[in-house]
Formats: structure tokens, C-alpha cells, sequence
């Protein structure tokens, strides 16, 4: 099964348009365009029932001492953790594409209520409901996608993967909101074949994607 991306290149950057935050014209940030990316799939097991969908970004810092502060650096050896950006299952058997703001586009403050996509799936929490949990302004429920919004004084670039799984079920066991940890633990026994692309994305002048 192969998986491909027409707004990324596998192992490029993802552009602006496609993410939550970007540099900014006075600063060094401001909000991207938040589209969720063209991505299309082919090669299905046969046996496919339905898809599920991921995007994980696997740089995040694992403490937020130094992060977005002036005058600070996250260093690159510090200890990195998973960030859902996107989690969509019961992708129906049939369905192979989906273009460019599709799932979403532009940010909605305290979260999609009914994220688009396509006819039947199911879209949960990503990890921006934690991370905005404490702001008085933004926190929410943020179901479907909110793209790439890495620290801007981070000396990594961050890698976003893309994964898609073929199931043997039509419908995932999953509650209404689910979290990753819970559809990583759902997904247990139930893939019959899954495939990858990349992204990267930076918003540190200095660590260009």
C-alpha cells in the first residue's frame, strides 16, 4: 500500500498553508492557513473493511521550559514526545483520496465542532485540547486536523508522519472524542497493512525545514 501527498513532498516541508502557525511578518508567530493536506492512497489489501488515518508529529518536546521564550534555545537533546495533529477512522473500503482542505481549513478557536471529511468517519480529539486546555481564549475539543505549529525556538525540525491502515473491521471500537492512545490500542490485531509519508516543518528561522 503506497501513500502519497500532492501539497508535500515525502520527507519535505509542509507549506504554510497546511499548518496551525507560521512566522510572522512582525514576530515569530502567526497563524497559518490550517488546511488539511491533499493525501490519496492505492495498493488496499484486499481484505480492506476500512481506513484509518493518523498524523503524528514525533519531535515535541518532552518539557516546555524553554519553549516559545525569548532568549531561549529547546535544545536539540532533550527528550522527545508524540503530538496527534489528526485521527480519522472508518474511512469507508472504496474511498482512495482526499484533496486539500477537505478535513478542514483556517482555525477555529476552542476546537471544530463537527470537523468535515469524508461520508461516515469519524474524527477525534487531537493533541491541541490538552495543550490549550489552561488558555482562557482557545481551550476547547479540537477534533480533526490543526496542523504543524512547532516551537519557534526549537533547534529541530519536526517530523510529521502520516500513517494510513488498512482494517479488517468496518467500524472501529472507539468512543465518541477518542484520544490517540485510544486508537492506538484499538487498532491492536485489526491492520492488515499500513503506509507512511513524511513531512517536516520548522518555524525557527535559523532550522530551516
Amino acid at each position: 500500500m503506497q501513500l502519497r501527498s500532492d501539497s508535500f513532498a515525502h520527507g519535505g516541508p509542509i507549506p504554510a498553508r497546511c499548518a496551525f502557525g507560521q512566522p510572522g511578518s512582525d514576530g515569530p508567530f502567526a497563524f497559518g492557513g490550517n488546511a488539511s493536506p491533499h493525501l490519496a492512497w492505492s495498493g488496499a489489501h484486499a481484505g480492506t473493511r476500512s481506513f484509518a488515518l493518523v498524523c503524528i508529529d514525533t519531535d515535541v518536546p518532552s518539557r516546555g521550559d524553554d519553549v516559545n521564550r525569548s532568549g531561549h534555545t529547546v535544545p536539540a537533546d532533550l527528550p522527545r514526545v508524540e503530538f496527534a495533529h489528526w485521527l480519522m477512522v472508518d474511512i469507508a473500503p472504496h474511498f482512495r483520496e482526499l484533496d486539500e482542505g477537505a478535513c478542514g481549513r483556517g482555525i477555529v478557536a476552542r476546537g471544530k465542532r463537527q470537523p468535515p471529511g469524508p461520508a461516515g468517519a469519524r474524527q477525534g480529539c487531537n493533541d491541541y485540547t490538552g495543550w490549550f486546555a489552561g488558555d482562557a481564549e482557545m481551550a476547547g475539543r479540537y477534533l480533526g486536523y490543526d496542523g504543524p505549529c512547532p516551537p519557534w525556538n526549537d533547534s529541530l525540525v519536526h517530523h510529521y508522519h502520516f500513517r494510513l491502515y488498512a482494517l479488517d473491521v468496518p467500524r472501529l471500537t472507539v468512543p465518541e472524542g477518542f484520544d490517540w492512545p485510544a486508537l492506538r490500542a484499538a487498532l491492536a490485531g485489526h491492520v492488515l497493512a499500513e503506509a507512511a509519508c513524511v513531512g517536516t516543518y520548522s518555524m525557527n528561522p535559523a532550522v530551516p525545514a
